[in-house]
């Protein structure tokens, strides 16, 4: 009788135990399942499309027609109108010194800025960061384009845009300075290469803006496709 009563304890405090491990696995499962639900996955393709902007909730704006009132500090520290580079294909890609796609988008970046010059295509990037991790870094890394350094204001321009924190995104915007297309998420070569010839269309007339629009939404969304097919079979075949 003795040993019956000294295993009750043990035995009611096991199943406490397992209770309050399942309790604590549900609360862990809940609360990553309402932060998945939360936070937008990027990158999107069929988010790519302006003027809609990501809905990722009631403080997020639309994303505007035409490029907006945008003043920035350059390297220098010299107050610029992002308006002042407009007036021709243009891609602003905002990024930030810890977001790691943002810096491995830069390699990207500084090759296109030189292949475009013949079509006077122009990069601008948007640094939303402190100026002096900003400086710091593209001394490391140096950009081949125009670079804009903000840290409250630097937000407030990404908000102008319609986005918030969705770091790295790029919005490509045609010479009458219209927006075509909002890429969120780290940006690939053939994307960008896409949406520079459907802007080289607008210009020479051969396609309307929003014909150019849902040419290069269908685009994105098939090579985002394209390539998670690819990495699936390269995954399956590393396994085996």
């Amino acid at each position: 009788m003795k040993s019956s009563g000294s295993a009750t304890p043990r035995v009611l405090l096991a199943a406490l135990i397992i209770l309050a491990a399942g309790l604590a696995g549900y609360f862990a499962y809940r609360t990553r399942v309402s932060r998945d639900a939360l936070v937008p996955a990027a990158p999107a393709a069929a988010k790519s499309q302006a003027p809609a902007a990501e809905p990722a909730g009631p403080a997020r704006k639309a994303v505007p027609d035409t490029l907006p009132d945008i003043t920035l500090a350059d390297r220098d520290g010299k107050p610029t109108k992002l308006a002042s580079f407009g007036g021709r294909p243009l891609m602003v890609n905002f990024w930030a010194t810890w977001c790691a796609p943002c810096r491995r988008e830069i390699p990207l970046l500084n090759k296109i800025s030189v292949e475009r010059k013949a079509q006077n295509a122009q990069i601008v990037g948007i640094a939303v960061d402190f100026r002096e991790d900003v400086l710091k870094y593209v001394k490391e890394m140096p950009l081949k384009y125009p670079l804009l350094i903000g840290e409250e204001d630097g937000l407030a321009a990404a908000e102008a845009f319609g986005m918030g924190m969705a770091f790295p995104f790029s919005v490509f915007i045609d010479s009458q300075n219209r927006i075509l297309t909002v890429k969120i998420g780290e940006l690939h070569e053939d994307e960008a290469n896409f949406a520079f010839d459907r802007l080289h269309d607008i210009d020479d007339g051969t396609l309307t803006r929003p014909a150019a629009q849902k040419m290069v939404a269908d685009a994105f969304r098939q090579m985002a496709a394209d390539r998670a097919k690819k990495e699936s079979a390269e995954a399956s075949k590393a396994k085996k």
